[in-house]
């Protein structure tokens, strides 16, 4: 067995790779491994062929790693470390970085030049266990990786896929795996059930008592400290005692414990695959951030395809009328009903000075006296006054959604009257800046009759006998015209129709009143009976008479801005 730990520093690392990406990911590993091993002066190089023919190696002399390439499995332009996620990609390429690292940290200890190059080649065989060991009692979720590179390493350690296809049947090669595998459960790498297959052949080659006298042996070694060369030493002595030198045994092709070894590996990879590695809470903020800024592009082009040009009709409208003298009322009504909601007590504000105005503090008096007969600049500043500054109120956004279904017809008019109301109310409230209101019908399609940042002269009628209802469409229409789902602004979906939905766009519109109200827009609901079937999490008021419906969105639109 060659370690993987070179001390030798007449052996020096490859020199850094150039192109194909290899220096990039060369770089970007280096950047990654400071955490992972508590060093701040290790360099990774990672090139096919690199590695000395192992999946990687450790230059204690030169504080280097280097990866062969070959097992990436990608392409290496396209990795991206920093992610956790992506790491699942070269999960046994990252454990192998993983597991030097954990040498970088932990294997201290150097032998004499005089020592036994048998027994510092079976220490360092018993190293490989104790450093997982340590390394996952000091970052607990590396666990994941180093079992990924588990499987390599010890592929790798019997001499290639060729080598541990043709293990010998004596005690050597049995002890020698023995340590790769049991070690490694012991450690707290590898499961017992997963390495059950190697632990039966291991022991019907040792026999039950020499096998316990080794793992008493690696036991001990996982246990030994960092630099406690003299322990390692000794322990490799003693397991020499037990087992004997390498007899350099004939490979024996398909024997027992190379089945047993290819069975543990292949229980440990489809492990590995198996588990589910979460996303870091960065990656999760990137993600989240991307699909708001699709699903807004996506509301906006909707908004656009539905508001455009400001000059369309929607289908359900059919012709338009001047306001009555109660609806101009109503409408000067709430605009001074949200005016008043949108006062607010002014904030107080503590401020010192150096010169009047304000109260004068004679602490602050003495204590300027005193710095200045000190030979000091004067920083106390002894003069305070309370400033009053008005509080700023958020814009409001109201969008209003109207069934038009053949089932709403006879609820029509009083919300198109709704419409005009609160788009004019909205206008006439002179605390609220910038306050812009949409309503839109939705059946089959969806129509604008109101449109953002405009009052309407003229209220627009519209007929109901659509047999569908495109609700999400709607929802859409008006977040994407009025930002109701930004922060930023005090904002009011309300829905007028009797819930009776197809499934399709009822669970599509039902994730978008969840995802508005955790951005906190307040979603009323109108209802025109008591059989209604609202969407969950809306607010629900029974319209009994039509005549109430402005009312009943004024009441609601006040509250949103009340609480703002």
């Amino acid at each position: 067995m060659a370690t993987h730990v070179i001390a030798d520093p007449a052996t020096t690392p490859a020199p850094p790779p150039t192109g194909k990406g290899w220096d990039m990911l060369s770089a970007a590993l280096t950047a990654e491994v400071e955490p992972i091993a508590e060093r701040d002066d290790l360099i990774v190089t990672i090139a096919p062929g690199a590695a000395h023919g192992h999946p990687a190696v450790f230059f204690p002399a030169h504080a280097a790693i280097e990866l062969d390439g070959n097992h990436l499995g990608i392409d290496p332009a396209t990795a991206k470390p920093h992610r956790n996620s992506d790491r699942t990609r070269y999960a046994p390429t990252w454990g192998a970085l993983t597991h030097e690292c954990a040498h970088a940290q932990h294997s201290v200890w150097e032998p004499p030049m005089v020592a036994d190059p048998a027994v510092v080649e079976v220490a360092m065989l018993l190293e490989e266990s104790r450093i997982e060991g340590a390394h996952i009692r000091r970052r607990p979720d590396d666990r994941h990786w180093l079992r990924a590179s588990a499987t390599e390493f010890v592929i790798g350690d019997n001499g290639g896929p060729t080598g541990a296809a043709a293990l010998p049947m004596n005690d050597y090669a049995a002890a020698h795996n023995a340590a790769l595998l049991l070690g490694r459960v012991d450690a707290g790498i590898l499961e017992p059930a997963e390495a059950a297959p190697a632990a039966a052949a291991i022991e019907s080659v040792l026999g039950t008592d020499k096998l316990a006298q080794l793992r008493a042996i690696w036991r001990e070694a996982h246990v030994t400290a960092d630099d406690d060369a003299t322990t390692m030493l000794d322990l490799a002595r003693r397991w020499l005692d037990i087992v004997g030198p390498d007899p350099h045994a004939e490979p024996d092709p398909g024997s027992e414990l190379s089945k047993a070894v290819t069975a543990v590996v292949a229980n440990v990879a489809r492990a590995v695959a198996a588990h589910v590695i979460e996303p870091d809470p960065a990656e999760v903020a990137e993600a989240k951030a991307r699909a708001e800024a699709q699903r807004a592009a996506a509301t906006e082009a909707i908004a656009r395809t539905v508001f455009g040009t400001r000059s369309g009709v929607s289908t359900a409208v059919h012709t338009t009328r001047a306001p009555s003298d109660d609806e101009r009322s109503a409408a000067r009504v709430l605009g001074r009903a949200l005016t008043t909601a949108s006062g607010r007590e002014r904030a107080v504000i503590k401020t010192t000075s150096a010169l009047p105005p304000g109260r004068l503090r004679m602490r602050g008096a003495l204590a300027r006296d005193a710095q200045r007969a000190a030979g000091a600049v004067p920083t106390a500043e002894p003069f305070t006054r309370v400033v009053r500054k008005p509080v700023p109120v958020p814009p409001l956004r109201v969008g209003i959604a109207c069934d038009i279904s053949g089932s709403m017809s006879s609820y029509a008019e009083p919300v198109a009257s709704a419409a005009w109301i609160i788009a004019n109310g909205a206008r006439l409230a002179t605390l609220l800046a910038g306050t812009a209101t949409a309503t839109v019908t939705f059946g089959e399609k969806v129509g604008p009759v109101t449109y953002p940042g405009l009052a309407p002269a003229y209220v627009s009628e519209f007929s109901s006998g659509d047999c569908w209802e495109a609700i999400d469409e709607a929802i859409d229409a008006l977040d994407g015209a009025l930002g109701l789902s930004r922060p930023e602004n005090t904002r009011l979906l309300v829905i007028i129709s009797d819930g009776d939905f197809r499934a399709d766009p009822r669970a599509k519109a039902q994730k978008r009143i969840n995802r508005l109200r955790a951005s906190g827009c307040a979603v009323l609901w109108l209802a025109p009976h008591k059989r209604a079937n609202p969407l969950t999490g809306a607010t629900v008021h029974t319209v009994t008479d039509p005549a109430t419906t402005a009312h009943e969105i004024g009441r609601a639109a006040t509250t949103a801005v009340r609480t703002a």
